[in-house]
């Protein structure tokens, strides 16, 4: 797979336009055997050659075909930042669950039947669920207030704040198709993000509540804590095999908790970090791509091919 010679790195993008600008510039001015690019596919045949080494991908969460793209991609012998099986079965209710498992102090969390179905349904298709919902029940064991949003990976979708049941199946109502879950709310205005890279390189980001963006390490975090956050971190990037990640916590007293164990999709961008942290994750995404394509990774295909 190449052009004229030389690999080729694709990237999968939406609206975002810094990062991947970003990194494509590093990917072409340092490594003379390497072109960065837009990904381009409008069909895909099944006997497609796929050009790619690497793809970079930052979208297919929220555009079908592009996840059937890097799924064949995949296949093809492409290396896909991030595995696209072990992302379209990422949610946070089965990371809170696993987290949960592993002893890491979370959330308590609940994930919710849907409002709508899109699918063809009848009265009987929905024996297992027991009705009506004792919602008062649910706000009981979460506690108020607590955080309404989706239950998938990626992205802060759909994301709202109730304070009781009321405002909980009003939430519920506006939800459509969309598989819900309820959190807890950790009070604290001491919030930490933990990008990784390549599940090895981490960088620990205080996060600023009240300005909305990320701010400048003071050095005010114990050793400790930092130590402990950057640890699950690694941990569970590791476990899900991913090479980009983000992983939240909050600091209430000198007790960590976890309130998001991944994010392959993080928002990055200098309308939201500093320089310094802008750059680190561009120039660490860059060389992950470099080091993919110098030395591939096995492959991490969810079937056994038979040896050619």
């Amino acid at each position: 797979m190449s052009r004229d010679g030389k690999k080729l790195v694709g990237f999968i993008i939406g609206r975002e336009r810094e990062m991947p600008e970003a990194v494509m510039a590093i990917l072409n001015e340092r490594y003379d055997s390497i072109v960065a690019e837009l990904v381009k596919m409008g069909g895909t045949f099944l006997d497609e050659p796929m050009p790619y080494d690497v793809i970079i991908d930052r979208m297919s969460h929220e555009i079908p075909y592009y996840h059937a793209y890097v799924k064949y991609a995949a296949l093809m012998g492409c290396y896909v930042i991030n595995n696209p099986f072990v992302w379209a079965n990422d949610t946070k209710f089965f990371a809170g669950a696993l987290m949960h498992k592993l002893g890491i102090r979370t959330p308590r969390t609940a994930v919710l039947p849907n409002k709508d179905i899109a699918a063809d349904t009848v009265p009987d298709s929905f024996r297992n669920l027991s009705y009506p919902m004792d919602w008062q029940a649910v706000i009981d064991y979460i506690g108020s207030p607590a955080i309404f949003k989706d239950i998938r990976s990626g992205g802060r979708r759909f994301a709202h704040r109730v304070n009781n049941v009321d405002e909980l199946i009003q939430r519920y109502d506006e939800s459509g198709t969309r598989t819900m879950i309820l959190q807890q709310v950790i009070e604290s205005s001491h919030q930490y993000h933990c990008m990784v890279i390549g599940s090895e390189k981490t960088h620990l980001m205080p996060y600023s509540l009240e300005m909305g963006h990320y701010v400048e390490d003071d050095g005010s975090l114990p050793a400790a804590a930092t130590r402990q956050m950057t640890e699950i971190a690694l941990q569970i990037a590791r476990l899900y095999g991913y090479d980009i990640n983000m992983t939240e916590f909050v600091l209430q007293g000198d007790v960590v908790y976890l309130i998001n164990a991944t994010n392959p999709s993080p928002l990055i961008g200098h309308d939201l970090m500093t320089d310094g942290q802008f750059n680190w994750i561009c120039n660490e995404i860059a060389e992950l791509a470099a080091q993919r394509i110098a030395k591939p990774s096995s492959t991490w295909l969810p079937i056994r091919l038979p040896a050619s």
